[in-house]
């Protein structure tokens, strides 16, 4: 089985290597240290990675830039960082990648609580996440070959509560164990236009 894992050098992409690293022959993709570069805000370098990926059985991606911050300061430019990248770099991988992913194939795109659990400062990557979500439901039903597309919406990491801790008041931090079973089950699970959810 190969997969690419875009985002494999981030919180959740590593801990996504580590839980499929004996199963598949993994390709990383990122914007440094990764197999291959990708930048998920521009369609002619997501072209690009395909072409040098070839066919794979199913693409993984934990990557994604989203802005934190007041809603009343917020400028269009900067909701717009997490629509580039979270909402339309994500539905950009499935659009230029169907006919790089093996029948009965899949996607597995990532979400958040955020969408579902609003915190403040967390309006923009909501926004992100909800459309990845929708996007996921509705492209389901017109996959060709069978391939399937899944999302998984982690809450916070226990790894990332030094970092991100302080926007998460209140909310309890999930295992890297539980999340990378998360992907497992979207890789190599039968579900299709699902949420996997990590709460």
């Amino acid at each position: 089985m190969k997969v690419l894992l875009i985002g494999a050098t981030g919180t959740i992409g590593s801990i996504v290597e580590k839980e499929m690293k004996n199963e598949a022959e993994i390709i990383t993709a990122g914007i440094d240290q990764s197999d291959i570069t990708v930048d998920l805000t521009s369609t002619e370098s997501i072209q690009q990675m395909y072409e040098q990926v070839g066919e794979v059985d199913a693409v993984v991606n934990t990557a994604g830039i989203e802005h934190y911050g007041s809603l009343q300061e917020m400028t269009p430019e900067q909701n717009q960082v997490a629509v580039q990248s979270k909402l339309s770099g994500q539905v950009n991988l499935v659009l230029l990648g169907m006919d790089a992913v093996t029948d009965r194939g899949s996607f597995t795109l990532t979400t958040g609580i955020l969408m579902d659990d609003p915190i403040v400062k967390g309006a923009s990557a909501a926004m992100a996440n909800g459309g990845v979500r929708a996007f996921v439901q509705s492209a389901a039903i017109e996959m060709p070959r069978g391939i399937r597309i899944n999302h998984v919406s982690p809450t916070i990491l226990e790894d990332s509560v030094e970092k991100n801790g302080h926007l998460f008041q209140g909310f309890e931090p999930v295992s890297s164990k539980r999340v990378g079973l998360a992907y497992r089950k979207s890789i190599l699970g039968a579900q299709t236009g699902q949420g996997i959810y990590v709460y």
